[in-house]
């Protein structure tokens, strides 16, 4: 199959035309060398390596009346990923070969994206004793990162025997870090606010005094570690002194934790209950800052779709999560490009290359270059669009931007030269 992209942008310098032939990029020559009527016409916007999301949950075995891997998927093309990591907390839980496996071959069976199947650390997700790292990591999906996301391995020993573990297949342990007594009952972040509210708070510390139990772990046995959904000031400090010293730790920052702040709790609306909870405005600033430098590595979306029933009801009765998947880059770029904070090749690192990079998956986040894997996003960084859940391919419609106005938008999706999305709308 020959894919043609026409006067495009790649990383926001000059416009080329782009061949891809056979899931490949075959050629990339001035702007206006292939005919006006060849292929498809990128308007000298800019051009990207598809997005690839560590953190995705589809929800599918168990509750595909929330979220199915078609749907998921869809929604993630729309988005810009040609990559997504499916969590394991469904049901069953993804804590064998099988379940990874069944989840990989839908994800291929739906083509509008790679899935890449997360395995449980513990079995059912319990903390009890570990799930089958080892065969997970042998069968068809080739599973590398681990996660009870969701969940706390909160055991010490555990976690420091997970860790031991993955090591021989060069695996990742992904912490949801979230000590559970200090959480009990939580409803939102610990602060003023919360009291004034009447609604159980969520310290700060139980999110990083985990972390930094966890990253003295890593250090001790030598092991990778990668924090989940990183959302405090602490917590990005905490990251920056084990990287100082060597830890081979990574982190991720959700797009809605770039933005909101717990005041939308005012409001009581379950939209904005999330886990970890969104945190106060100098939180906000410190992964702004924590993703500039590089502290943190990359944005990951925590797409957390749920039945209209587990949103519709009063806030205390609310599920925690939200959706991510087609606004991220839309967040991403209104609060770190447009603000001069990240450029184009800069985003492209916290975006694809560096995700790719903590998956171990080789042929996703590649340079825009001849010979590379042509999975490839194109976005207009001028456009603006409103979120409207009617139209998004998620299954559910628990998006916290309802409504919202969003700068910049996704234009087309190649998945190793063929297109997922096209003018914004997913190709037949």
């Amino acid at each position: 199959m020959t894919t043609v992209l026409r006067n495009v942008r790649p990383y926001g310098e000059d416009a080329v035309d782009i061949t891809m032939r056979d899931g490949l990029i075959s050629a990339i020559e001035p702007a206006g060398t292939q005919p006006a009527a060849e292929g498809i016409d990128g308007r000298g916007l800019v051009l990207l390596p598809g997005f690839v999301d560590l953190h995705t949950h589809l929800r599918e075995p168990g509750r595909e009346d929330a979220e199915t891997i078609a749907t998921g998927t869809a929604a993630a093309a729309l988005g810009g990923f040609t990559a997504v990591h499916a969590m394991a907390n469904t049901n069953p839980v993804a804590d064998t070969a099988g379940v990874v496996e069944q989840v990989w071959r839908r994800g291929i069976e739906a083509g509008h994206c790679d899935v890449h199947p997360v395995g449980a650390v513990t079995v059912g997700l319990q903390g009890e004793r570990l799930a089958e790292l080892g065969a997970m990591a042998d069968s068809a999906a080739r599973v590398r990162i681990f996660s009870d996301d969701g969940v706390c391995v909160s055991d010490p020993v555990l976690m420091r025997r997970a860790l031991e573990y993955v090591k021989a297949f060069d695996g990742v342990i992904a912490q949801h870090a979230q000590d559970p007594r200090l959480t009990e009952g939580a409803q939102m972040n610990e602060s003023e606010l919360s009291g004034v509210l009447g609604l159980r708070g969520w310290p700060a510390v139980a999110e990083e005094a985990i972390i930094a139990r966890d990253l003295l772990l890593a250090q001790h046995v030598g092991s990778r570690v990668h924090i989940c959904h990183l959302s405090t000031r602490g917590s990005v400090e905490i990251v920056r002194w084990a990287k100082e010293r060597g830890v081979e730790v990574t982190a991720e920052v959700t797009p809605h934790h770039l933005i909101l702040t717990e005041e939308l709790a005012r409001t009581y609306d379950p939209r904005y209950k999330v886990n970890p909870p969104l945190r106060t405005a100098d939180d906000v600033e410190a992964v702004r800052e924590g993703l500039e430098d590089g502290t943190i590595d990359v944005v990951a979306t925590d797409h957390a779709p749920h039945a209209r029933e587990d949103k519709d009801c009063e806030w205390a009765a609310g599920a925690f999560g939200l959706l991510g998947l087609e606004t991220a880059f839309s967040v991403v770029f209104e609060t770190m490009v447009a603000t001069g904070r990240l450029d184009w090749r800069q985003l492209a690192d916290r975006m694809s290359e560096r995700p790719a990079r903590i998956g171990r998956v080789i042929d996703q986040g590649r340079p825009v270059a001849v010979g590379e894997p042509a999975s490839l996003v194109v976005v207009d960084p001028h456009a603006t669009w409103t979120v409207d859940p009617s139209r998004s391919a998620s299954r559910s419609a628990n998006t916290p931007f309802l409504s919202r106005e969003m700068r910049g938008a996704v234009v087309h999706t190649l998945l190793r030269g063929r297109p997922t999305v096209i003018d914004g709308s997913l190709a037949p």
